[in-house]
């Protein structure tokens, strides 16, 4: 038995990104949809209720999955605080003021006001009150990524390079949003009076996955780092006046900015060292006779 035990801890895990995303996107939709024909209070209790989905699914996946070593990996990423590294926290949220003031300045070539500097009185979710929008706000900043970093990441990034992991889950990251432009009061309804800032919105979540993805491997892999970077975009994007052409002026220079982050990071994003032993890689050999799994 001992020895039956002690081989199962050495076994590999196989991380499930296809089975992650299908019972994510599934658990969160099967709230969110119903959400698209209501309104008030049991749409938000609707929305909320999907934005935990993915936090949820991750957590299941680890607890289930039989690996000490995935259930320590966790529990770092969560409660180890002192691992994160604050001076890329605040590079990476400056990075993003340096975004918006980039955006908003070029955005004055296309006649966009120069107002656009200042803050907005509400936040553009309607219908649930400030209380709710703001609590919808953090709990799709700080929840969400308990999901994502928590499980999905790695369960991509397990299989490839982080260039393509980014690509990936940043695509399915963006899609997973889709049936909020039917709910009533969201900020991405409010994106459907025209069809590019929908679409602006979209392709917007492709090359923001990449950066969110630079702060979660240059802060030490911590899920709280996320949260912070998390949490400031959204409320930037709801409380800075910019308009919808400035958002789409905005997703132009994210790329922008993706690309350069890619290009001074290229180890980190092109290298394939970790490819089919993430855990391993990032614990040591050392961990899988549990040495220090106890």
């Amino acid at each position: 038995m001992m020895k039956s035990e002690e081989n199962s801890s050495m076994t590999t895990y196989k991380y499930r990104p296809v089975l992650f995303f299908a019972l994510a996107y599934l658990f969160t939709w099967i709230f969110w949809i119903p959400a698209t024909f209501l309104e008030g209070n049991i749409a938000a209790v609707l929305m909320l209720t999907g934005l935990l989905a993915p936090a949820v699914v991750s957590t299941v996946f680890v607890l289930v999955s039989g690996s000490d070593l995935l259930k320590k990996d966790l529990k770092i990423k969560l409660i180890g605080f002192y691992k994160v590294k604050w001076i890329n926290v605040l590079i990476a949220v400056l990075q993003f003021v340096g975004i918006i003031v980039c955006s908003i300045l070029l955005s004055l070539v296309f006649g966009q006001p120069l107002s656009q500097f200042s803050f907005t009185d509400d936040f553009s979710f309607t219908g649930i009150g400030i209380a709710g929008a703001f609590l919808t706000v953090t709990v799709a900043s700080i929840i969400e990524e308990v999901g994502w970093k928590g499980y999905c990441e790695d369960s991509i990034g397990a299989y490839m390079n982080w260039f393509w992991e980014s690509m990936i889950f940043g695509t399915l990251w963006s899609l997973w949003h889709l049936p909020l432009i039917f709910i009533k009061g969201t900020y991405q309804a409010g994106l459907m009076v025209n069809p590019l800032y929908v679409v602006n919105f979209f392709i917007s979540g492709i090359p923001l996955g990449f950066i969110i993805t630079w702060v979660y491997l240059v802060s030490d892999r911590s899920i709280l780092a996320c949260m912070i970077y998390h949490l400031f975009v959204n409320f930037m994007q709801e409380k800075i006046a910019m308009t919808p052409e400035t958002k789409c002026v905005e997703t132009v220079v994210v790329i922008i900015v993706a690309a350069v982050i890619v290009l001074m990071n290229r180890d980190m994003f092109f290298e394939t060292r970790h490819v089919g032993k993430l855990l391993e890689t990032r614990y040591g050999d050392e961990n899988l006779n549990g040495t220090i799994l106890k």
